[in-house]
């Protein structure tokens, strides 16, 4: 691409100025990361100055890993996707990240948090509501339904289960009828755990689930998710539900017709819709409606892009370019269509909503109705707790001990609950905070 502007500058007698290259490390492979392509090449073509070079670095995990080495060795790149629950991470690192609300004000470059969604804003704010890192995807656990099965099996296929009571009955039903698994889900700590306790407003920690220091404990151990993991155990015996692994190993289950109820990301509304072979329905997710204040609001899931210090000047007024040009509500309504992933800014919100995307898409509009349905509260805001990955996979073990009939709910969740705590005061004693 150089070479041919250099070929070109010389053809016409102008002296070739090349642009700043701004390498952004990513974790968004297939269709996703295509989509990360035309971002950047449609940022690209719309200046002259700056160029960004996405990097596909495997996982989340492997991406920030990926960082953290280049770090040490100076080679960092300028921006680096970083998933939900690595802020508090990221945020302890504080020599080696550059808080985006500083970047854009050193480069007076405008950009107001109060157009973003608050539920997307208050997760990776700082106390004093200052933005550390840019949102860019975020998501949120919504319901899909298999609207052919739901007609043979004699439900309604216009009316999606709202309580997990409904659930439970629709999901027999479809048992009854032949389906080889009622329901299935992905994500089971993150869908299971730490929304589900948002959605009824109940804490996963002290200290605001951690937004209010270091030395939060986990307590999400209580009655109404033991409850919660208790009837999913005791359907798992049926298959009413019928749990089908970590991460989106759960998703094939329902693309091709054993499940007939999904709970997923909304992100892969996308990928469902393209690929199975039936007419498909979407909820907002399940409540216990004797839980009270019930339904509140999810959480999100997903990434936002951190920079990262010691890279040239050049680069940063770049990075704030880039960024500014990422809120347009244009570009952020395309990539909320596109992909799936929420429009994380009013404004794209209601250009996707007069544009009648929504109205051409069912179902599209769910996510946002679900995240906003009430505003946040300490208990659904998010939550800040270091080593979370670590402690996500903690609670997905004690989980499939719960569902394998091999513990009780209550001994599945406490011991999840001190496995956590032990990483968090592990976390906590390495924090430069401490």
């Amino acid at each position: 691409m150089q070479l041919l502007a250099v070929l070109g500058a010389v053809g016409s007698g102008s002296p070739a100025i090349a642009a700043t290259d701004i390498m952004w490390w990513h974790a968004m492979s297939g269709e996703l990361g295509k989509q990360v392509e035309r971002l950047a090449a449609d940022f690209n073509a719309s200046q002259t100055e700056y160029r960004i070079v996405p990097s596909y670095k495997g996982s989340y995990t492997e991406t920030v890993t990926a960082a953290v080495f280049a770090f040490r060795s100076h080679t960092q790149p300028a921006i680096v996707q970083v998933n939900e629950i690595g802020t508090a991470t990221m945020m302890a690192a504080k020599g080696a990240i550059y808080p985006v609300y500083e970047l854009m004000r050193d480069e007076r470059e405008a950009f107001s948090p109060s157009a973003y969604l608050p539920v997307v804003t208050g997760y990776y704010a700082d106390v004093d509501g200052n933005l550390l890192s840019f949102p860019f995807n975020a998501s949120t656990p919504i319901l899909y339904y298999n609207k052919n099965l739901f007609r043979a099996a004699g439900l309604d296929p216009e009316r999606p289960p709202k309580t997990w009571p409904e659930v439970g009955v629709d999901a027999k039903r479809l048992r009854d009828y032949g389906a080889v698994c009622g329901f299935t889900t992905s994500w089971p700590s993150w869908i299971h755990v730490e929304n589900f306790s948002a959605f009824h407003d109940l804490p996963i920690a002290t200290k605001a689930n951690g937004f209010a220091g270091l030395d939060a404990v986990l307590n999400f151990n209580n009655k109404v998710v033991v409850r919660h993991i208790a009837q999913l155990a005791q359907w798992q015996t049926s298959r009413i539900f019928d749990y089908s692994g970590r991460g989106q190993t759960a998703e094939p289950r329902f693309q091709n017709g054993e499940c007939g109820i999904f709970i997923g990301s909304s992100a892969t509304r996308a990928d469902i819709k393209a690929n199975s072979k039936f007419e498909v329905g979407y909820g907002m997710m399940p409540y216990w409606p004797d839980v009270p204040g019930a339904p509140q609001n999810t959480t999100i899931g997903g990434a936002t892009l951190w920079v990262l210090r010691d890279r040239p000047e050049a680069e940063y007024k770049g990075v704030a370019k880039f960024f500014a040009y990422l809120s347009k509500p244009d570009v952020q309504a395309a990539w909320h269509q596109n992909t799936g992933y929420l429009p994380i800014t009013r404004a794209a919100y209601e250009l996707t909503r007069a544009q009648g995307f929504y109205d051409r898409n069912p179902g599209a509009a769910i996510s946002i109705e679900q995240i906003t349905l009430k505003p946040p509260t300490e208990n659904s805001r998010g939550l800040r707790l270091g080593s979370f990955v670590l402690i996500r996979d903690a609670i997905d073990d004690e989980l499939e001990q719960a569902f394998a009939g091999k513990k009780s709910a209550q001994a599945a969740l406490d011991s999840a609950v001190e496995r956590g705590n032990r990483l968090l005061r592990q976390f906590e004693r390495a924090s430069p905070d401490r």
